[in-house]
């Protein structure tokens, strides 16, 4: 007997053996077969959609999970609109912060304001206490004079903004969160997940750098999985800070790793570890990607995350200590510093371990002649079309018509042949995958600036880099990602099909419920 029948549905199962069918079994979490397979058989449970779009539950394989959820419980001084309404927020936050501790403040944007505030102007409200506003890009931050003090000697900033290994030394300061608050945090964000569809993300870093909350981050995840309380299939990245020397026998390989000798594959369904986190660079938002020349009305081109010889060795330190590899690289030079490091690796241990998919992040701005390079090289995008739409129209301006249609590409990969995945990056910037899956197929911001337009994906391909490829390079495309006999019962039940609405119209499809292995993690009823 099966567990449940799912039908009366239009299933677009993204398996092209199969492409679509219109009921489905599940035991035991996974799919017993489609059709005519499990025709007769009985069930203890019929879900009927009503002739309802079924696709596989969305993969996202970049988000912050932890972060997104701290940035919704804490104070915020958005939208940015003038200094005085920033100070004013911050001001607001001392006053409703417990006394004594740090003062969290998130929302800060400093281009509406067209300039930074300053550690100067955060004194005037902090009343003494150690405050950070913190970018929304993550890549950077302001903090009071009281924090300053606290930074170990040498750590630079400008009148208080602190920009990436400098914002990850505040981050160092101000840790760690407890467990408790980070699974919380983690839950409430893992929700919202699944009421767009998603049903398997990737955390893009624990145990070091910008992204981290905690030494033992992990921690919380395990104990959301323990509970019941984690709604999503779960890949955590490492970051490289964790990758040290473990001491193990000279017959095993290179001598680095993280404790217990533990890398890319380990865990379960449920919860395991993915890639080395490796940061190259910084981001469009705060000015800090690297670029090859400057950004447009701007004197600068942006910086490296450290010195380019030592991003080279940590990639291909991580690489020897067969670690998938997930190379943050927004701005053009960083993605050449990720294309000779990878380079680099591939001399030194031409063969790369089963589980070592390599990947850049975000892949922002990538020029005509490196798109050779990614195939070459064998190592995939996972890009971010959704900031297209919210930050297309700024960051066109920034690149200038030369190089605005070199944006967060799609097509070109998929013309050479480079795979490419699509990701949300929350808390960045909304995560709905349909909103960005409209963003791959149309090139266009909000405002309705197309950008690139030779870059436009169909929308079966923009669908598949949001399902099938986000599965592929988290090494799980054997479980999630299609709707085929033996993969995870995992979907996302659509009010309209994607592939039959003007393409102006999907990312306002509405969600009406997502399972994971066949069980319901959001119903809109």
């Amino acid at each position: 007997m099966l567990d449940l029948k799912l039908v009366n549905a239009r299933i677009r199962t993204m398996d092209e053996h199969r492409p679509l069918a219109r009921e489905l079994g599940v035991w035991q979490g996974r799919v017993a077969g489609l059709d005519e397979a499990i025709a007769g058989l009985p069930a203890r449970r019929v879900v009927d959609v009503g002739g309802a779009t079924v696709l596989p539950g969305f993969v996202d394989p970049h988000v912050h999970l932890a972060w997104t959820g701290l940035k919704a419980r804490t104070a915020s001084v958005a939208p940015c609109e003038s200094v005085d309404g920033v100070l004013a927020g911050v001001a607001r936050a001392v006053r409703e912060s417990p006394p004594g501790g740090w003062v969290d403040v998130a929302g800060y944007d400093q281009r509406p304001l067209g300039r930074h505030v300053t550690a100067a102007e955060l004194d005037t409200v902090a009343q003494g206490r150690p405050v950070i506003l913190t970018h929304d890009s993550g890549h950077s931050c302001v903090v009071s004079s009281a924090v300053l003090r606290m930074l170990p000697d040498g750590v630079p900033h400008r009148e208080g903004v602190l920009v990436e290994a400098g914002a990850a030394a505040v981050r160092k300061l101000r840790m760690p969160y407890s467990t408790d608050e980070l699974a919380g945090a983690v839950r409430e964000a893992a929700l919202e997940c699944a009421s767009q569809g998603v049903t398997t993300a990737a955390e893009a870093g624990i145990g070091g750098g910008l992204v981290t909350h905690s030494p033992i981050e992990a921690a919380a995840y395990q104990l959301l999985l323990e509970r019941g309380e984690l709604p999503l299939r779960m890949q955590l990245m490492v970051a490289a800070a964790a990758l040290h020397g473990v001491g193990g026998h000279r017959e095993d390989g290179p001598d680095a790793g993280i404790d217990l000798g533990l890398t890319t594959g380990f865990g379960g369904d449920r919860l395991g570890l993915g890639a080395l986190k490796i940061f190259t660079d910084g981001g469009m938002m705060p000015r800090t990607a690297a670029l090859t020349r400057p950004y447009v009305g701007l004197d600068h081109s942006g910086e490296l995350f450290a010195d380019e010889a030592e991003l080279v060795e940590t990639i291909v330190r991580g690489h020897c200590a067969g670690w998938q590899l997930a190379i943050h690289a927004i701005g053009d030079r960083a993605v050449d510093v990720a294309l000779d490091g990878l380079a680099a690796a591939r001399r030194k241990r031409p063969t790369a371990g089963a589980r070592q998919r390599h990947r850049i992040e975000h892949a922002g701005l990538v020029r005509p002649e490196q798109l050779a390079r990614f195939a070459e090289l064998e190592v995939a995008a996972v890009v971010q079309p959704g900031f297209l739409w919210h930050f297309g129209d700024d960051y066109a301006a920034l690149m200038g018509e030369e190089r605005a249609p070199w944006l967060y590409r799609g097509q070109g990969f998929l013309d050479h042949g480079v795979v490419v995945a699509a990701s949300s990056d929350r808390p960045v910037t909304e995560g709905a995958p349909l909103r960005a899956v409209q963003a791959m197929v149309e090139r266009a911001a909000s405002s309705g600036l197309v950008i690139g337009p030779a870059e436009a994906m169909s929308v079966p391909a923009a669908l598949r880099a949001h399902t099938r490829t986000g599965a592929y390079l988290c090494g799980w495309e054997d479980r999630v990602g299609s709707l085929a006999p033996g993969m995870c019962a995992d979907w996302v039940v659509l009010e309209d099909d994607p592939c039959a609405v003007p393409t102006a119209a999907i990312g306002d499809i509405g969600v009406r419920a997502t399972y994971l292995g066949g069980e319901a993690t959001f119903d809109a009823d």
